[in-house]
């Protein structure tokens, strides 16, 4: 059974001031989850610019 069925499950049988908790938690993680994920492109932008600035890769993308 997939993780998924078993949170499914507890949420049909818990109460609603829980449900409020969880949903709260849940778009948190999301948000937390999203955050890094930017993070991580800003910071690997800059250690990729200087090969993005590159007259091969002016050449090498100039058909697109």
């Amino acid at each position: 059974m997939s993780i998924k069925y078993f949170l499914l499950k507890e949420i049909e049988q818990a109460l609603e001031f829980l449900l409020v908790e969880v949903l709260d938690f849940i778009q948190f993680l999301k948000a937390k989850y999203l955050e890094e994920k930017i993070e991580i492109s800003i910071l690997s932008e800059s250690s990729l610019e200087k090969d993005w600035l590159k007259p091969e890769e002016d050449e090498a993308w100039q058909d697109l």
